[in-house]
């Protein structure tokens, strides 16, 4: 990898241990700037740098680094019921990524961050629903369903600042 590479690496790693804090605690899933810069890393960086990036992320949290919501960090997060949500992320900027890299216009952009939250959605739901001993329907309904209009608002976010990067400097 080249120096400016991992510089964005761990820009990204970064920003989303910094979306991490500012978050509004609503139940079991807190409302974070994470999945912003989730789908930002995948549509900027790209699928393999972005993939990277929020891998890097989850590592750094593993470890014991405050990185998490609230300051937090430790693998029991990684296992614990939002730890679907947290393992997602690696995934959803890879996907993000790949579909924005087709041709890095908005559209590609808002496909790819979709992808992207469906992905976080799915994995989380997974997670949460049996964490909860099953009860998937309740895990929708508590992790996903709150969620999907703000994270409507962050794809959208996500896309308008991806697109002007792109057009302000070659990544």
């Amino acid at each position: 990898m080249k120096a400016r590479e991992v510089s964005y690496v761990g820009l990204f790693a970064a920003l989303t241990a910094v979306g991490a804090q500012i978050a509004i605690p609503i139940g079991t899933v807190p409302i974070t700037l994470q999945v912003l810069f989730v789908l930002l890393s995948g549509l900027i960086l790209g699928s393999k740098l972005g993939f990277l990036s929020q891998l890097v992320y989850l590592f750094m949290g593993a470890i014991g680094l405050p990185v998490f919501a609230n300051f937090s960090g430790g693998f029991g997060h990684i296992y614990g019921p939002t730890g679907g949500y947290l393992l997602s992320f690696p995934i959803a900027a890879f996907l993000a990524g790949l579909v924005s890299e087709r041709g890095r216009r908005i559209k590609d952009y808002a496909i790819g961050s979709a992808i992207g939250i469906l992905a976080i959605y799915f994995l989380g739901w997974l997670r949460l629903g049996l964490f909860m001993g099953g009860d998937f329907e309740k895990a929708f309904l508590l992790g996903v369903a709150p969620f999907i209009p703000i994270d409507a608002l962050k794809g959208g976010l996500a896309v308008l600042i991806a697109d002007r990067v792109h057009k302000s400097i070659k990544i």
